[in-house]
């Protein structure tokens, strides 16, 4: 699949191409690769070109590798092309794929699971490492007219319910296996607990933890109050008590560098991959009900807006009275939960208190002004069996807002704290979006009815006020993935450069150490800084090494992301294979020169309707105002249409559509039984 090719260069704007040796650093959206230029041996910060093919000469483009490219500069400020013409170092030809044994005369094959690869590969006998039909495999693609294929590893096997996310584990290189060493050390710190007078006893607080029905590891508790100080009233004095990992996770210690690698847990659909073994995870670490904690607490005072007016930063023993759920809180607080007037009166008593300081803090940032999307989170539900009963978007609660105030507000004390002492500090940065994506942002905006300010300084309100114009409107979802893609990501740096999304001058994140090693350190951090004990952050750590391992993090953080993003994806796919020839109601999420990219409403599922399956016109794609125009008809972003499902594969993880006006079909309800996979 390539991309268009470069234009023909003119006398009015002439553009002779170039050959340079270029490197893959990142892929698109539609998976092109994103590449720098390397000169000397080094990686060129910018420009970065666009290069138009995903396969060169039978090989699959991957990260790092380095090749020979045709440079053309455009005419305008979009992103340059390249196009590949010969690959000089290849970073990795394994790929992974499903094994299907030969018949007869017939070669046995491997079914890539990346969909860029969108052809199978044949495996000599001689090769085959015993791998039987249906074995999800690890291949070397090897070059030849045929390629061939040789089998590394037998991984698991198609009819594994759990397969999608070991997809996923393999494809994106995580860590998921424990060294024997590390479950030894993990046992032997979890039974850790020497006695400190630089730890208060916060026992007879009735602090709760509240969390997802799934949860295992509960990293925070928190407790509120209002505040009794003269002069603050309305106020609330809050505790948020975290996990203190640090006590048994040591700097340079093995299980601190198995957290390091790791850099976060990952959150499948099917399965957990914690950053720590799970005796420390899901046990003595983890701030369960009704036994003692060794935590890391901050004391939180605000005013009735919501405004933080003073913290202090402790370590402390603590004991949560309960452990509730999202769910539970809110129906509590709905007063639909009769069954939780079984707790102690000093918990039913602290929902309430809870909600007025969340309300307090609600206050605190429409006053700051925030970014705050509305996209839909979708979830896998499984029978007994592990067959997917229904894809469901993720209710989204007051009480899952509370808990991310309450953490919002130790996280900024943490990054204030560490600002004050001017200690190393691992900030969680967000900067703001460049103009040229803010310009392309206003570009798409305008046919769809919006508009940007037009000055230099784009504030998150400006962005904001068009998520809230876009409810209720068809392309809602569409408009706030827009703006969503024109952000720069999140990352981890000591450089601070503030928080845009959040609107604020200095962040970090401090209330999850069970899950990042990010936390880990600003709890070290501040150990030192209050010399809470031996288990701080060592003088070794300058701000220089701090801007490697944030790097580190950083890709850590985002190869998670895609990781349970992919895995997802490949469940609903699944769903959706016993589905092929029902229709659904859709969005059109992308505009190609080749097609067209659409959301269906109910499961999120994403899939293609090839130009040639459009209803038969002359279409010209205008790449900037996102159409694409026919005769007779013009598709745009965000258009709403009914669209049939042709074909469904999970192991590509792909889905192909057309509109139902031209299968003469209309839309219908989901209706048929679950398939088990097999």
């Amino acid at each position: 699949m390539k991309r268009p090719k470069f234009p023909q260069s003119s006398s009015s704007s002439p553009r002779d191409p170039t050959y340079s040796v270029v490197e893959i650093v990142d892929f698109d959206q539609e998976d092109f690769p994103i590449a720098l230029l390397v000169q000397n041996g080094r990686l060129l910060k910018s420009p970065r070109f666009q290069l138009n093919a995903k396969v060169l000469k039978d090989h699959l483009l991957s990260l790092h590798d380095r090749l020979l490219a045709r440079l053309e500069k455009q005419t305008n400020k979009s992103t340059p092309i390249g196009e590949p013409i010969r690959l000089l170092e290849s970073s990795s030809q394994v790929f992974f794929g499903v094994f299907q044994a030969g018949r007869g005369k017939h070669s046995a094959l491997v079914f890539p699971t990346d969909r860029r690869l969108n052809e199978s590969y044949r495996v000599s006998s001689h090769h085959s490492k015993d791998a039987k039909s249906g074995d999800f495999v690890r291949a070397h693609l090897y070059k030849g007219r045929p390629p061939e294929v040789r089998i590394k590893d037998v991984l698991g096997h198609a009819s594994d319910p759990k397969l999608f996310s070991l997809i996923a584990i393999h494809q994106f290189g995580i860590p998921h296996h424990f060294r024997e060493e590390d479950l030894k050390e993990a046992q032997k710190v979890s039974a850790r607990n020497e006695a400190s007078s630089l730890r208060e006893d916060l026992r007879n607080y009735p602090f709760v933890t509240i969390d997802g029905e799934d949860a295992r590891d509960f990293d925070d508790a928190i407790w509120a109050e209002t505040d009794q100080t003269p002069g603050n009233e309305g106020g609330f004095h809050l505790l948020v008590a975290v996990a203190d990992v640090s006590f048994y996770v040591r700097e340079e210690s093995l299980l601190d560098q198995t957290a390091f690698e790791r850099g976060n847990s990952v959150y499948f659909s099917d399965r957990v991959v914690p950053m720590l073994p799970e005796d420390l995870s899901n046990d003595v670490c983890s701030l369960k009900p009704n036994v003692p904690r060794n935590t890391l607490a901050v004391h939180l005072w605000i005013n009735a807006s919501g405004k933080l007016l003073r913290y202090k930063f402790i370590r402390a023993v603590i004991q949560s009275e309960a452990r509730l759920t999202y769910t539970e809180v809110q129906s509590f607080f709905d007063k639909k939960a009769s069954h939780l007037t079984s707790l102690p009166q000093k918990v039913q008593a602290l929902i309430p208190c809870l909600y007025q300081a969340y309300q307090a803090l609600s206050k605190e940032r429409l006053r700051r002004g925030t970014l705050d999307f509305d996209l839909p989170e979708r979830q896998v539900i499984f029978n007994e069996n592990h067959t997917i009963e229904k894809i469901v978007p993720r209710p989204r609660l007051q009480s899952h807002s509370l808990i991310e105030e309450f953490m919002i507000l130790a996280n900024i004390a943490a990054a204030s704290f560490l600002s004050s002492k001017n200690l190393p500090c691992m900030y969680r940065v967000h900067d703001k979006p460049s103009l040229e994506k803010i310009e392309a942002l206003r570009t798409v905006l305008k046919p769809l009815g919006f508009s940007l300010p037009h000055h230099t300084k784009i504030t998150p309100q400006d962005l904001d006020q068009v998520l809230h114009k876009s409810e209720h409107l068809p392309q809602q979802t569409f408009i706030h993935e827009l703006i969503l893609r024109s952000q720069c990501q999140a990352n981890y740096s000591p450089l601070n450069i503030g928080h845009f999304g959040l609107h604020l001058s200095q962040y970090a994140h401090f209330t999850s150490p069970i899950r990042r090693y990010a936390d880990i350190l600003v709890h070290r951090a501040i150990i030192t800084a209050l010399k809470l004990g031996p288990d701080g952050l060592s003088a070794e750590k300058t701000v220089t090494l701090f801007e490697g391992i944030g790097q580190h993090l950083s890709d850590t953080e985002r190869r998670a992301m895609k990781a349970e993003r992919d895995t997802l994806e490949r469940y609903i796919t699944s769903y959706m294979e016993n589905h092929v020839n029902a229709s659904f109601a859709a969005c059109i999420s992308g505009i190609h020169r080749s097609g067209i990219f659409v959301e269906l409403k109910e499961t999120g599922a994403n899939g293609f309707i090839p130009l040639h399956l459009l209803p038969h016109d002359r279409y010209i794609h205008h790449e900037k105002l996102f159409t694409l125009e026919g005769r007779n008809r013009t598709f745009k972003i965000g258009d709403v249409l009914d669209v049939t499902l042709l074909e469904a594969n999970s192991h590509t993880n792909s889905l192909l559509f057309c509109p139902t006006e031209k299968s003469g079909k209309r839309p219908q309800k989901f209706n048929k039984k679950p398939r088990r996979r097999s």
